[in-house]
């Protein structure tokens, strides 16, 4: 398999440039930036051609700036996919509810459907094979969905407020164009719209309404959690979560 440095020598034999063309190109992107973290030496460049020295964040900059690559496919040849952080967060066990960080291109999703297999989003469907053969998080699952209007919360393991709605650890789908609060519309519990919220202290989810001039948000009763009121201008309302993806069986119950 061909390593990272050389993938970066080919780039550059294909532009026909030399060290010292590369050195005075970063040089000057240095002095633009006005750092000198940009700026690549002969030597250094040596190193990451030859000897596989993983250049820093801001000669990687400059690398893409040169050559004309793709910061995000260069970081792809050594084994970092930034489309995976969202995943990574999902299989950490944050005690906390957490808002998960998107893909930067929200618009694209991150698995490429085999031309072989076709699914039929009407029918129940056993995924287990399909998804062993993508190798991607269930987020990416979410191929109808309009990434560019939805972010990913991450419902903490120490989190009961909405039990047995939504179970710790669960996933959460948040509407981000949805934020006005609802005051009717649902006649279960279960059809009341739930939100996920930002607020000085972290994050959180519920139902919610407006007392006066203040937000209140409202845990499942059966949680045993407190409602809390805030003041309109010290909690943001992230958006409407519009769907879930949660296990059942909780590794430690209360």
């Amino acid at each position: 398999m061909e390593r990272p440095g050389e993938r970066l020598k080919r780039a550059r034999e294909r532009l026909n440039l030399t060290y010292r063309d590369v050195e005075q190109a970063s040089q000057a992107i240095a002095q633009r930036r006005a750092s000198d973290e940009f700026a690549i030496a002969l030597s250094r460049l040596a190193d990451i051609e030859n000897k596989g020295t993983t250049p820093s964040i801001y000669r990687l900059y400059s690398l893409c700036a040169i050559y004309g690559l793709e910061y995000q496919e260069i970081l792809q040849w050594y084994d970092v996919d930034i489309q995976d952080i969202p995943s990574e967060s999902s299989h950490l066990p944050y005690p906390q509810t957490q808002l998960l960080r998107e893909s930067p291109d929200r618009s694209r999703s991150t698995i490429p459907l085999p031309l072989e297999v076709e699914i039929d989003l009407n029918k129940t469907t056993f995924l287990s094979r399909v998804i062993r053969r993508w190798g991607k998080s269930v987020l990416t699952l979410l191929n109808a969905t309009d990434l560019r209007a939805h972010r990913f919360g991450l419902i903490g393991m120490e989190d009961w407020s909405m039990y047995p709605i939504l179970h710790p650890g669960s996933l959460v789908i948040i509407d981000e164009n949805i934020r006005r609060i609802a005051t009717s519309g649902w006649s279960t519990e279960l059809d009341r719209p739930i939100y996920f919220f930002e607020y000085r202290g972290g994050f959180c989810c519920g139902w919610a309404s407006m007392v006066g001039d203040r937000l209140l948000v409202q845990p499942h009763p059966s949680s045993g959690s407190k409602p809390s009121l805030y003041d309109v201008g010290e909690v943001d309302i992230v958006g409407r979560i519009a769907g879930v993806a949660m296990l059942f069986e909780h590794p430690r119950r209360r």
